[in-house]
């Protein structure tokens, strides 16, 4: 034996994430990078994003096969250096999986059901927000209870949700 102190093992382990994490990580980013592609130009500049990879989406876009592979692995790359959290977060709002989505869909769909039981919720959506269209609101509504009562498909129906939606957006916009 020798006089040399044992190695010690922990001294010698790399530090940070393992190099299959790190791929994992990459992929992840990437498969976000591409999600961000998919995207229509309106719902893409809701998302907050940075001017660089803002304009390396928009030219993904434009994008075929090899060129459209290769920029979306720069895409992944940018976005190394930025929070991946907002970016999710607003994904999840258009795919409608966060739970605050959720809960305003519910909240929407409760308001559609008890203005079709109650015409005077029209007149509390024209005091909460006074640039609705009540005339149209109340022909969809008449549109709808008739459309229920000839078992016909709910077309009215859901265009009620869709306007009552449009109003709930433009309340938060403000």
């Amino acid at each position: 034996m020798t006089d040399h102190d044992p190695i010690d093992l922990e001294d010698e382990l790399p530090e940070g994430p393992s190099k299959t994490r790190r791929k994992k990580d990459s992929d992840d980013l990437q498969r976000l990078g591409a999600e961000l592609v998919a995207l229509s130009a309106e719902r893409l500049k809701k998302v907050p994003l940075p001017d660089t990879l803002r304009d390396a989406v928009r030219d993904c876009q434009r994008f075929k096969m090899e060129a459209r592979r290769r920029q979306l692995q720069y895409i992944g790359k940018l976005m190394r250096n930025i929070d991946p959290e907002p970016i999710q977060a607003m994904l999840d709002v258009f795919n409608g999986v966060s739970a605050e989505e959720i809960a305003r869909q519910h909240r929407i769909e409760r308001q559609r059901d008890r203005l079709l039981e109650d015409e005077g919720m029209l007149f509390e959506l024209a005091e909460r927000h006074p640039g609705a269209d009540l005339q149209r609101l109340r022909v969809l509504r008449r549109n709808a209870l008739k459309e229920r009562e000839a078992q016909k498909p709910p077309r009215a129906y859901r265009e009620l949700f869709r306007i009552l939606r449009e109003i709930d957006d433009a309340t938060n916009d403000e």
